[in-house]
């Protein structure tokens, strides 16, 4: 084996013992361009350690992806911003560098179903897991199940803690589902004690006055908005279902000539 084998060896195997996969991919092309360019020792070292900074970033922002449970993947870009109606595409955009994560403030997405509030919502939160932030994506049906059957099985503590850890909890299609009582109020006590110390989204077909059709109770209810009013942005999406007009296009007949009421719009 030549000298110039051994060192490349014996450098792989410092690299993967010290947990570099940035540099090894890396270093051999950052070398010939240091000797091409007649870079300074100091100009080639920072070159080395940003390869590494780059594989870690990515490798935590596929992670996070990968750890928001999001149904499919949605990113703003694919939004059809023309179909889109009563949300500004400037808003949208500040949303997405992610500052309101920083100051913990909340998101309400409200409008008919069909709109694209849960597509947003999908883009909003990928646009955090990229930003290398804690993102967890949730049904609000499925995670007051979640909440009753940790509360069953005295793990109600551990699920909290869990949650809390996201800097973003998006909870999808709110009204949808009613709640029984206790299940509304252990939803109300998770978002009570996200306020203010981590950011939650929310997207719902209801207005703000038929949230006690789901929670069952005025004064519970009450007390969330208030609480989700105070630091939030408050969206609203309007227009007829996006799918059902996709629908109608293709097969060249619109709604109102089928003969059929417009459908409730499904996000």
């Amino acid at each position: 084996m030549s000298e110039a084998a051994i060192r490349e060896a014996v450098l792989n195997e410092h690299l993967q013992t010290l947990k570099l996969p940035g540099i090894a991919r890396e270093y051999q092309s950052l070398v010939r361009q240091a000797c091409d360019g007649g870079w300074a020792y100091e100009e080639f070292l920072r070159c080395v350690l940003e390869s590494e900074l780059r594989s870690r970033q990515e490798r935590t922002a596929a992670r996070r992806l990968q750890e928001a449970h999001f149904p499919d993947i949605k990113t703003m870009d694919q939004l059809d911003w023309k179909a889109l109606h009563g949300v500004s595409r400037p808003k949208l955009l500040e949303l997405a560098s992610c500052a309101y994560l920083s100051r913990a403030e909340d998101v309400i997405l409200a409008g008919p179903i069909g709109t694209g509030k849960s597509h947003i919502a999908i883009g909003l939160g990928v646009e955090a897991a990229r930003r290398r932030f804690r993102v967890s994506f949730t049904r609000a049906a499925e995670l007051v199940r979640m909440l009753l059957e940790a509360r069953d099985e005295r793990l109600l503590g551990r699920l909290h803690r869990r949650l809390e850890r996201a800097d973003l909890l998006i909870v999808d299609e709110l009204g949808f589902v009613p709640f029984d009582r206790a299940g509304g109020e252990l939803l109300f006590n998770l978002l009570s004690e996200r306020y203010e110390r981590r950011s939650t989204l929310i997207t719902t077909n209801l207005a703000f006055s038929e949230w006690v059709q789901v929670f069952g109770d005025a004064k519970l209810t009450t007390a969330l908005l208030d609480r989700l009013g105070h630091h939030s942005h408050i969206l609203t999406t309007r227009g007829p279902s996006y799918r059902s007009r996709n629908s109608a296009r293709q097969d060249g007949t619109s709604i109102l000539e089928s003969g059929r009421e417009e459908p409730h719009k499904i996000d």
